[in-house]
């Protein structure tokens, strides 16, 4: 399996910061390509043989906000249980619903632009509803739990161009965690 050439831009560029812009269907060829590479990409990246090969570092989500596009299309590979993946893509999407309780990552959360240790903890809710288009510009809606859900909001924060690092109080990195619970 070859590794798809993606330049994922740093937590220091500015381009990051960028609100990206609702998608018009049809998808151009280019983006559909690149929502293929996204999904060959993550999926390596997850398996620790491939990953160790290609010297990658671990990713379940990818917007192409951190490929210096500005478009509201990110995409989320997530490992089961049983050790397949299944791809999740959204486009324009909304959340519509979400739960009152939240969670958090015990181990904390990552970024594949976020290239440095950080220590802290970013509230999630722990259910939401997502309404999203897939690449045909059908939509559908999404009831995402636990891990999933908190890659869903990690990658909207993208598109509205912010970090998970914003999340996490500098000065209390751990603040209220008692009020949620750790996944």
């Amino acid at each position: 399996m070859k590794v798809p050439k993606l330049n994922i831009l740093d937590e220091k560029n500015k381009k990051l910061r960028v609100i990206s812009k609702p998608v018009v269907f049809p998808l151009t060829k280019d983006d559909l390509k690149l929502i293929e590479d996204i999904k060959v990409f993550l999926k390596i990246s997850q398996i620790e043989e491939t990953r160790n090969k290609y010297d990658l570092r671990a990713g379940m989500g990818l917007a192409f906000i951190q490929l210096g596009l500005p478009k509201r299309i990110f995409v989320i590979v997530y490992e089961e249980a049983d050790g397949s993946f299944t791809n999740y893509v959204f486009i324009n999407p909304k959340i519509i619903s979400q739960s009152e309780e939240l969670v958090y990552v015990g181990e904390g959360e990552g970024c594949l632009s976020v290239n440095r240790p950080t220590i802290g903890i970013v509230p999630r809710h722990a259910r939401v509803t997502v309404e999203t288009a897939d690449e045909t510009g059908n939509i559908k809606t999404l009831r995402l739990r636990e891990e999933l859900a908190i890659a869903l909001q990690h990658e909207i924060d993208h598109l509205n161009g912010i970090l998970f690092v914003d999340k996490i109080d500098p000065k209390e990195p751990f603040k209220n965690r008692e009020q949620m619970r750790e996944i």
